[in-house]
């Protein structure tokens, strides 16, 4: 998912900005930007990617016999 050749450009994980606050990015050619903006100049950087939340199990469905063999 962090690898893939078909993101959508993004300021919040180019490797010409850095975050500054909550939403803004300081952007090297263009200055402070919003996260969601992009330029011509975007290089993508997968460590600035944030991954999805892991799901949570639910667990009210399940009983004591779904765990024994």
């Amino acid at each position: 998912m962090l690898f893939r050749k078909d993101i959508d450009p993004r300021c919040a994980y180019c490797a010409r900005g850095c975050k500054v606050g909550a939403r803004e990015i300081m952007c090297r050619k263009k200055g402070i930007v919003d996260p969601e903006y992009h330029c011509r100049a975007f290089v993508y950087d997968p460590l600035l990617r944030e991954p999805p939340a892991p799901i949570k199990l639910d667990t009210s469905r399940l009983s004591e016999e779904d765990f024994k063999l």
